[in-house]
């Protein structure tokens, strides 16, 4: 197998780098798994949430030299270059996981899997890259479990004490200098702990930073192609009474599609990071990636450009508990239709600690609004307390002939979702009792999921019927109806122009997109300028209410 050496310059602080990697491409694939998977990005969220809610630490880290730790699986070998001086021309043996190496992934996730039992710590069966021990805060003896997440070399702990687990992480894996600390860009997105107005502290990721630099990468492709976004006056995130699926313009050719595919790559890593107000528009896009046309790669650039002035989003993961009207829910005794059906629990997850917590979801779908083929569009966000964890816009499978039955398509859709993440958050051991919270703005089909009398003979919605119906049954969920313009899943259904509408539903999941003026916290607060990634802190006098100013960057 040959090797040799990469250069490169880091972009960030122009650090010049050199790497010896091997030739991988000569070698067969192995028959065992030959990656390095890696934590999911809701799980992320959701550790994120349930650290502010139980007043944890976090903190991050990065493994230097990641694959180059672990021994090699592989029986390779090669033969040294000049650069080896005297050495030159002799066989060696391969025993480190070379980069270039197929296996070379998969080998640094089982060593470092390794390190991870032998400090005491346990992969969640929901999620393997979540590493997990049973914890007591010395302070108020909380009982609780602390989390160690893993992104191929990213670390990530949870714990009263984060930084002592880190530094245990550090005697198996060196970490690179001065990388354990507070976190700071993670994935892509800054990831910051912010006060909220009601004196709340909570976690928050914005995705700015990697915003304004695809926006800089396509801008210099736009001007390439005669284009440029600085005149393209993009004052909403999607053109006009535009439809993509009947858009008739000349297909790109190979170059320009491949383009495409990039930026709309890029675009649904945006979405994945929390710019969930563009999910429609993505998706909507991302239904062309086979036959892109010139009308799509103008409504993509024209999306970039409405990025490129409302690149300052944050989501939050606010650990408060939610306001639930209670009202909206009715208690029907379904044995009569269902029996003495139950929620199956997992019988092998850990013991719940921590705080208990609330979720919603909030579903909607778009009938037949795909004008081509008049497929609807199911769309949905599942709030824990009150941070957004997941998000769906996607075009239903199935073709519907009435608002009802696309409705009941996507709620079942939505409560599957939700089914899942009940039992990741039970593996996790987080205690979830009592029903999760279904909202929905269709009043029939909230109306047929609390009346066991309801029925329903159409044979193409009955799955979708009994499933719901079996899931309220047994206490899993409850259905209850809200407004539509309160439906924050209808941002993931369709693309809204109106202004105050969407202004108002963004502001639901997103903070700092829109303008506001600012506010100010009783006592010593927070001023904040949306727009900006400043936060001026004003520290009220009783006699002098300007006695000190602080800027905290």
């Amino acid at each position: 197998m040959e090797c040799h050496l990469v250069f490169d310059i880091e972009m960030e602080n122009l650090r010049r780098k050199a790497r010896f990697v091997a030739g991988g491409h000569m070698l067969d694939p192995p028959a065992i798994m030959t990656y390095a998977s890696v934590v999911g990005r809701e799980t992320v969220r959701i550790a994120l949430t349930m650290a502010a809610l139980n007043d944890l630490e976090v903190k991050c880290s990065d493994i230097k030299g990641a694959y180059l730790t672990a021994p090699c699986e592989e029986k390779v070998w090669t033969r040294l270059g000049p650069e080896f001086g005297p050495d030159a021309g002799k066989k060696a043996l391969v025993v480190r996981a070379l980069y270039g190496l197929k296996s070379a992934g998969a080998s640094f996730s089982r060593h470092l899997s390794d390190c991870m039992r032998h400090l005491g710590y346990s992969p969640c069966k929901a999620d393997p890259n979540l590493w997990m021990k049973r914890a007591v805060r010395p302070d108020d003896g909380l009982d609780y479990w602390m989390y160690v997440l893993l992104y191929v070399n990213d670390c990530m702990a949870i714990s009263h004490n984060a930084e002592a687990e880190l530094h245990k992480i550090d005697k198996y894996f060196p970490m690179k200098k001065c990388s354990i600390g507070e976190p700071d860009l993670y994935l892509g997105s800054k990831l910051r702990k912010v006060t909220l107005e009601n004196g709340v502290e909570a976690w928050s990721m914005s995705p700015s930073k990697y915003v304004q630099e695809a926006v800089r990468k396509m801008d210099e492709y736009s001007q390439q192609r005669g284009t440029p976004l600085s005149k393209c006056k993009a004052k909403t995130s999607w053109p006009k009474d535009y439809s993509a699926e009947l858009d008739s313009s000349n297909e790109l050719d190979n170059n320009a599609a491949s383009q495409y595919q990039t930026m709309i790559g890029v675009l649904h890593w945006m979405v994945e990071l929390g710019r969930v107000d563009v999910i429609t528009e993505v998706s909507l896009l991302a239904s062309h990636l086979a036959a892109p046309r010139e009308g799509h790669m103008d409504t993509a650039l024209h999306l970039f450009a409405y990025l490129k002035g409302r690149h300052n989003a944050r989501m939050v993961f606010d650990p408060s508990y939610p306001d639930i009207d209670m009202s909206k829910f009715k208690t029907c005794d379904w044995k009569h239709f269902y029996g003495d059906v139950q929620e199956a629990v997992p019988l092998d997850a850990p013991k719940a600690l921590g705080k208990e917590i609330d979720l919603r979801l909030f579903v909607d779908s778009d009938h037949a609004g795909d004008k081509r083929t008049r497929r609807s569009r199911t769309g949905y966000f599942i709030f824990l307390n009150n941070a957004p964890v997941i998000w769906l816009s996607k075009k239903q499978p199935t073709l519907e002939t009435a608002v009802f039955g696309a409705e009941f398509v996507a709620m079942k859709n939505g409560v599957e979702r939700l089914r899942g993440l009940r039992y990741k958050l039970r593996m996790m051991g987080i205690p979830v009792n009592g029903p999760s919270y279904v909202f929905g703005d269709n009043m029939s089909v909230i109306h047929n999921t609390q009346t066991p009398e309801s029925t329903l003979k159409k044979k193409s919605n009955q799955i979708c019927y009994h499933f719901v119906h079996e899931a309220v049954a047994s206490g899993e969920i409850t259905t209850g109806h809200i407004d539509t313009t309160e439906n924050v899943g209808g941002l993931a259904t369709k693309v809204i122009t109106s202004a105050p509408k969407r202004e108002y539903l963004v502001d639901k999941v997103l903070h700092d997109i829109y303008e506001r003026h600012w506010h100010l916290l009783s006592g010593k607060g927070l001023l904040r300028f949306p727009g900006l990634d400043d936060q001026i802190r004003l520290v009220m006098g009783q006699d002098n209410p300007t006695s000190s100013v602080e800027l905290a960057i």
